[in-house]
């Protein structure tokens, strides 16, 4: 099947991204997807993403919904009817609404955990936690800054935001196969953040990330964004 388009308002996203060793993700990933490298490194990540006014496309605003949510990404590229393709694979997702975790794989792709929230934002500091309903947890501490960190393996906040913007295809697993959404901005913007602590169960589980195949690289924040979720056909899985 695929997903219904909906559109709102991306009210504030930051993407954490970590490099991540070649290796380590292509053993992670599944077919047809490969890890997508900068510099010779994978980059994968958590994108913590509070939407607002979310509904079918043409719908009053007034019937859209509010939420936070976690999503584990990973920048991967792909062969598809003979035609190489980039975006972001979603191991697994995170959510605050109750109606986007019973309605993951229905009108939003992929199985959504349902998780407590915890957010304290104020004066360009941005404080964001949650602890899932099998107990995958993540937090992050993060105030705005000018200064972009020496020892990311993107350039600049430039090349940081054009590689992220092209990934904007997404899919996560679902049944037989991996359901897609495209994420499409009427307007893209995006800030640099500097990291005070940054925590993920996920990325410190050693069994799937082995200890030094993880480095943080950078964070960015968005806000205010309109946009649309555009439902995309599913890929099979091999």
């Amino acid at each position: 099947m695929i997903i219904p388009t909906l559109q709102g308002t991306i009210d504030r996203r930051i993407l954490i991204n970590f490099q991540v060793e070649q290796e380590v993700l292509n053993n992670f990933l599944p077919k047809p997807f490969k890890a997508k490298l900068v510099n010779g490194k994978g980059i994968a990540g958590i994108c913590l993403i509070r939407l607002k006014e979310i509904r079918p496309k043409g719908f009053p605003k007034q019937l859209g919904i509010a939420s936070e949510n976690g999503a584990h990404r990973i920048a991967v590229e792909w062969i598809e009817n003979g035609v190489q393709k980039e975006g972001v694979y979603i191991p697994r997702r995170d959510t605050s609404s109750k109606l986007n975790a019973f309605a993951g794989g229905t009108l939003f792709p992929g199985v959504h955990h349902l998780a407590q929230f915890v957010v304290n934002e104020s004066a360009g500091i941005y404080e964001v936690a949650f602890n899932s309903d099998d107990d995958t947890t993540l937090s992050i501490k993060a105030k705005e800054t000018q200064i972009w960190p020496t020892e990311s393996i993107f350039e600049n906040l430039s090349c940081a935001s054009t590689f992220f913007q092209n990934g904007a295809l997404g899919y996560s697993p679902g049944g037989s196969n991996f359901q897609g959404i495209e994420l499409k901005t009427y307007a893209w913007k995006v800030h640099q953040l500097a990291v005070v602590d940054v925590q993920s169960s996920f990325f410190e589980n050693e069994q799937v990330f082995p200890q030094g195949s993880v480095k943080f690289d950078n964070a960015l924040l968005m806000k205010n964004i309109e946009h649309e979720w555009i439902g995309l056909k599913s890929i099979a899985k091999s």
